[in-house]
Parts: structure tokens; sequence; C-alpha cells
């Protein structure tokens, strides 16, 4: 793939809306391409700018004037213009603030499944090649230290292998254009990847179970972290590989 082709669908892998094969051919461009890895981060850059930081509007002074002349004169025992006035402002601003609500849901809502296209096609990336793991070991106390100092926090790393999940290492990996941990387990013959990153500010969420290109992902933050399990085996059994993970670290 050449820059030409990139530069037609990268707003395309930005947005989730790629394919598996035709994202792993961008993915792998970007990589060896600095121009069009900078273009996808001007292309993130701009989508986080386009959220807006205050959706209040202030209504000129003239508006009152306007709402004032089309209102009825005032007849006996009948609410005041104030009261209407103050009615219309409650009105207007319980709309605002239901439009904004909506409107930032629906960017959130975006913003989950373009993370989501981006963690199946890691999870894809990772199959092809040789890249599956950075540090191959089955022992957590040396894949936890091997990310100190790679990430801003390293992740919590546990060895489930009594449990069925089998720890097989971790690598750096890259998801919103941003570093993440990716720790690698298998189950019989199927890959888990379990991406990793901080998530400040963040409420504990429960985790959420979903399906994308074949692949199932079990989302879920805990403690400022953000945690993305990805696999091609079924939802159960990645339900109950998240549920033993998540008791291990509290352990």
């Amino acid at each position: 793939m050449n820059c030409e082709e990139a530069d037609v669908l990268l707003h395309a892998l930005v947005d989730g809306e790629l394919d598996a094969g035709n994202a792993r051919d961008v993915e792998l461009h970007i990589a060896k391409c600095p121009e069009c890895a900078a273009q996808l981060m001007e292309i993130h850059a701009l989508r986080k700018a386009m959220v807006p930081d205050n959706l209040r509007y202030a209504a000129p002074a003239s508006l009152r004037s306007r709402i004032e002349g089309k209102l009825p004169a005032p007849r006996a025992k009948q609410t005041s213009r104030r009261a209407v006035l103050k009615g219309l402002s409650i009105g207007a601003s319980a709309t605002a603030l239901a439009a904004s609500g909506v409107l930032v849901m629906v960017m959130r809502a975006g913003d989950d499944r373009r993370v989501l296209g981006e963690v199946v096609s890691a999870h894809l990336r990772s199959m092809q090649g040789d890249h599956l793991t950075d540090v191959l070991s089955s022992d957590q106390h040396t894949v936890k230290p091997w990310f100190n100092g790679k990430l801003d926090v390293a992740p919590p790393v546990v060895d489930l292998t009594s449990l069925g999940f089998t720890l097989l290492g971790g690598r750096l990996d890259y998801v919103d254009a941003k570093p993440v941990a990716a720790v690698v387990y298998r189950r019989r013959v199927h890959i888990i990847n379990l991406f990793c990153a901080p998530s400040p500010g963040s409420a504990r969420r429960v985790a959420k179970m979903e399906s994308l290109q074949g692949f199932n992902v079990r989302s879920w933050t805990d403690n400022g972290l953000g945690f993305w399990a990805v696999s091609d085996i079924n939802a159960e059994e990645l339900t109950e590989f998240g549920d033993k993970f998540e008791v291990a670290v509290k352990q």
C-alpha cells in the first residue's frame, strides 16, 4: 500500500469502518510511514478538538424585548409576565442541557466504537508475523517489571495458568495513537490480548461484552486503568477470563 491509497482510508480507519484486511494494510503502512502516521495523529487531534467544552448559549438582550412584544397584555389573576419569562427561560435551559447531554453521549459512543475497532485491529496485527510478545515469559514477576519505564503506568500482570489461561508474555502496542500495554494469554489454541491503558478520572465501569469482525471484546475500567480483553474464544469463556483476572488483581 502506498501513501495515496492510505490517505483515502485513514478517516475510515479512525471511524472503525474498515474491514480487518484493509485496517491491517493501513496500519502496516502507517507503522513504516512517518508522514501518514503524523496525518493519523492530526485526524485524532481534530476529532478531540471538535468536542465542545461548553454548549451553553447566551441569548442576546434583544431577545427579551422581542418576546415581551409578542406576549398578550396582562389580565387580572393571570400569571405575571415575569413568571412567563422565567418559565420560558427554564424550559430553554432544560432543552439546552438535554441537547448537550445527548450530543456528549453520541460522541462518547462514537469514540468507544472507534477504540473498539482499534483494539481488534491491534489484536489482528499481533497475530501477523512474529510480534505477539516483546517479552516471552510465563512468569508474572518477569513480565510486569519489563513494562517499567516504557509506559506511564505498568499494567497489572497475574498468572492464571492454574485457572486455564496461560500467561505467554507481553508487548508494547498502540491504540488511539497512544502506547498501551498488551498482556498475552492463551486458552487452548486461542490467543487473548489484554490491552491496558491509563484512564485517569474515570469511575469504575463494570465489564461490557461486545463483538466486532468475529472477535469478542470484554472492556472495563478500574483504579484509573482501562482494559480490553480481545479474543476469538466464545463470550462465556472471555467473561470467565475477565472475572478471574479482576479477582486475581485484587488479591
